[in-house]
């Protein structure tokens, strides 16, 4: 009798061995009463959700309504106090279409700011379980004084080494994500996630700035450039239209239109920044860089592995594999 039952007990602790063990959270999932929750719902980054997940803003989305406002209010400024100037002074149909152009490139402006604040940067899921260690040589060349080594997962290493044209490139382990990141790939401190081909954290935007919304970010600010040049431009053609109709000097131009005053000041220093943005930003583009890369790896010093040159269709050698993929 006892022999059967040290025999029955054997074989339920064997069966219990080979079912799959869960962790914590994965059996609060499991065990969890009710309908199962969309992925926003259990986010674990700092972004807001709005309309059921469809759209991603970040944590300190609320600087759009202040971004807004500095595109917007200069606009009304200048339909409202410089239109009846413009059309009246120059040619009819010439004076509506300035008039009526202004407007339409401010609400252009504001289109593309918002799909760039409300749209996903490029954040890699995270992965619900680190990964498995590697018996390839890395485990070895763990440092204890590395706090992954002590505090994090046991066996798995903070970099791995990759070759991406000719260039050792190394990849970190976020132990937040619990994933190794991809080249060009970063941990955002303010969003709490890893967003892919990161470039930076715009607050102005309130987002970060990635891979999916980069080019949205760049015909953002390039737009605004043009915005402020178009409203800096025609606020000098009003002073000088006032100076020709009154034959009075400018600053007696300037006192009849105070409005424009301020909206040249207001557009000239604007356009510098938003201007030299642009520029920067056509430079990264050129050279293939981010705005991170930039200002950590100092590409401009030395070889970026990165750089396609002029040959849009270039490829690198990536991995101990040899497989060959473009890097976008």
């Amino acid at each position: 009798m006892r022999n059967n039952d040290m025999a029955r007990t054997q074989h339920e602790r064997m069966h219990a061995n080979a079912l799959p063990q869960h962790s914590d959270s994965d059996r609060r999932i499991i065990d969890a009463p009710g309908p199962s929750l969309l992925l926003y719902q259990v986010w674990k980054g700092n972004n807001k959700f709005c309309f059921n997940g469809r759209i991603i803003l970040g944590p300190d989305s609320r600087s759009l309504f202040l971004t807004v406002s500095l595109i917007v209010v200069p606009v009304i400024l200048f339909c409202a106090f410089l239109s009846q100037g413009l059309i009246h002074q120059l040619p009819l149909y010439t004076g509506i279409l300035i008039v009526a152009l202004c407007p339409v490139l401010a609400v252009y402006v504001v289109i593309l700011l918002l799909i760039t604040s409300a749209r996903d940067p490029g954040i890699i899921p995270r992965s619900l379980h680190p990964p498995e260690p590697e018996d390839d040589g890395y485990v070895s060349s763990i440092s204890s004084d590395w706090p992954g080594s002590q505090n994090g997962p046991p066996g798995i290493p903070p970099t791995k080494e990759v070759i991406i044209n000719g260039v050792i490139v190394k990849t970190k382990y976020c132990q937040t994500c619990m994933l190794y990141r991809p080249p060009r790939c970063s941990h955002c401190s303010i969003c709490n996630n890893c967003v892919e081909r990161f470039d930076h954290h715009c607050p102005w935007v309130g987002q970060c700035i990635g891979k999916r919304n980069y080019r949205f970010f760049f015909m953002f600010v390039s737009s605004t450039t043009v915005l402020c040049l178009y409203v800096f431009a025609f606020c000098w053609v009003n002073i000088m239209q006032i100076m020709d109709y009154y034959h009075c000097s400018l600053w007696r131009a300037l006192s009849k239109s105070p409005v424009s005053g301020v909206l040249i000041l207001y557009t000239f220093g604007v356009a510098w920044f938003v201007g030299g943005l642009t520029g920067f930003h056509l430079y990264l583009i050129l050279t293939n860089q981010t705005t991170y890369e930039n200002f950590r790896y100092r590409y401009n010093l030395k070889m970026n592995p990165y750089n396609r040159g002029c040959d849009p269709g270039k490829t690198y050698k990536r991995g101990s594999q040899s497989q060959l993929m473009v890097l976008t």
